[in-house]
């Protein structure tokens, strides 16, 4: 159970990473607000999901 729990933390951190990518290039193409905030936001949401892949198992056995 453990490790199909890190397969979607994983697809998670890749989506999110993706997603920031392409906000960013958006908002360089754009330069709207909601571009920016969405491609700082999913950055911040790919670093929260690989602190937590990195420390599952101290999460786990509390």
């Amino acid at each position: 159970m453990i490790n199909f729990h890190k397969v979607l933390i994983v697809t998670a951190i890749a989506f999110c990473a993706f997603f920031s990518v392409w906000g960013w290039r958006e908002y360089q193409r754009t330069g709207t607000t909601w571009s920016l905030a969405s491609s700082i936001a999913f950055a911040g949401f790919a670093v929260g999901f690989a602190v937590y892949l990195r420390f599952l198992r101290r999460f786990l056995s509390k």
